[in-house]
């Protein structure tokens, strides 16, 4: 017996409600529940958000820094939607400031956000290694850090003509941004999810 799974367009994924306070992505027009996931998970994705606000505020960009509150949709890969909502977005406040009468989600003829951040789970490892490193490199966001705390490292991935360029950092290497060069964290504060 097959089961038929129901497909949804993006429209009807924004306006989904099946009366719980579970969060879902939308991949290939398919729900995906969002896991709360564990504790250093959410340390670590507090963590980095506190930090890239602390450094806006010190350089005094208009940006702002938002933890698991603002969506990204995905081109087509297929027939179906895809919107994913990464775990820290960094984004102009003038973008964020657009979203306050509609869904927090930045579609596709919208700038895409200045960074992106998945912090990698069991749950989640292919698609943060894959679907959505490719995703978010068709979308041309400049600068997408993977922090993996089951391998202790962190990727951050620079857009260079359509692809990312990859760094790995561990341990006490200070890690490179592109989008906060003084920023001044080492791989292992981040996967610590302290200074």
């Amino acid at each position: 017996m097959t089961t038929t799974i129901q497909k949804l367009t993006f429209e009807a994924y924004l306006a989904y409600d099946d009366g719980t306070d579970t969060r879902y992505e939308l991949v290939n027009g398919e729900l995906r529940p969002m896991s709360l996931g564990m504790g250093k998970h959410g340390a670590i994705t507090e963590f980095i958000n506190d930090q890239f606000k602390s450094e806006i505020s010190r350089v005094e960009f208009s940006w702002t820094a938002k933890d698991m509150r603002v969506g990204v949709r995905s081109p087509r890969g297929g027939r179906w939607d895809t919107s994913r909502s990464p775990d820290v977005t960094v984004l102009s406040i003038a973008q964020w400031d657009a979203m306050v009468d509609r869904e927090a989600v930045i579609t596709l003829n919208e700038p895409p956000p200045l960074l992106v951040v998945e912090v990698v789970s069991e749950s989640t490892k292919s698609a943060d290694y894959r679907a959505k490193y490719s995703e978010y490199s068709v979308l041309e966001i400049p600068e997408y850090w993977i922090v993996d705390p089951l391998e202790g490292k962190v990727t951050i991935c620079q857009l260079n003509e359509g692809r990312y360029d990859e760094a790995v950092f561990v341990d006490e290497a200070l890690i490179e941004s592109p989008t906060f060069p003084a920023l001044r964290l080492t791989a292992g504060q981040i996967l610590a999810g302290k200074l």
